[in-house]
């Protein structure tokens, strides 16, 4: 098998080929814009598989897909939010959530091998994807939830919140009150019933409040420190992969 990687972020397109290299996987070239991609397809022959980012820096990479007939499988990696990506799951096109798994890379690497799409397909469902990401449909996002409280039931503003956390394999929130509180659900449930102009999923483990955000600080390797108002039982790190991402959230 061999892979094209389409990414604009090279930290992220290089962490990807390393991942790749790991399963003995040749990754054939790895591009960065719309219109290096375009130049490389009608240039070269199709590899088996493209890792191909939605946002490049030259524009969204759906602009491939009206120059030129893809023929090769697709999975998309993608920070957009999972309510967006339930139109991969519906259409057959894989998807990886950035920051990338290791694991979950494997699985939709055998996810490929096993099913082999047909990639007729894959022309005719970009449009669908494309019309949902550009021009969602109006959504109602969660505003409040209930926690259990001994033998009391809580109701908590989603305003109260600075922040959802995941911890020892559970899910927590740090409330105004700086209080945590147990949830039922994971963290990546939480990630689709929050209004995404309010909250930010900065890596595998936190989702922010923009007004929870006392101030940003430089990390190490390009990273970002976020301080919370009240929480602070362990840092909070943007990941590299997520940086970019971040700063067009808070602008």
């Amino acid at each position: 098998m061999n892979v094209l990687i389409i990414e604009d972020e090279k930290p992220a397109a290089r962490r990807l080929n390393r991942m790749l290299a790991a399963l003995n996987i040749e990754v054939k070239q790895m591009l960065h814009s719309v219109e290096e991609s375009l130049n490389w397809l009608q240039n070269n022959e199709h590899p088996d598989l493209i890792f191909l980012d939605i946002q490049l820096s030259d524009g969204l990479s759906f602009e491939i897909f009206e120059e030129i007939e893809v023929k090769s499988a697709i999975i998309f990696t993608t920070a957009y939010d999972e309510y967006a990506l339930k139109a991969f799951k519906l259409n057959s096109v894989d998807y990886l959530l950035k920051p990338l798994d290791e694991d979950e890379l494997k699985v939709a690497l055998d996810k490929f091998k096993e099913n082999r799409p047909k990639q007729s397909n894959v022309q005719v469902n970009i449009e669908d994807i494309k019309k949902l990401l550009i021009n969602p449909v109006d959504r109602k996002f969660k505003k409040r939830l209930s926690i259990k409280v001994g033998q009391h039931i809580k109701i908590i503003s989603i305003d109260d919140i600075e922040c959802f956390f995941s911890e020892n394999k559970s899910t927590y929130i740090h409330t105004l009150e700086k209080r945590n509180h147990l949830l039922d659900n994971s963290l990546e449930y939480w990630e689709e019933q929050l209004n995404p102009e309010h909250f930010f999923r900065v890596n595998r483990t936190f989702i922010v409040h923009i007004n929870a955000i006392k101030d940003i600080i430089s990390y190490a390797n390009s990273r970002l420190q976020l301080i919370l108002n009240s929480y602070s039982e362990s840092e909070i790190i943007v990941s590299r992969e997520r940086v970019k991402d971040f700063k067009n959230w808070i602008e």
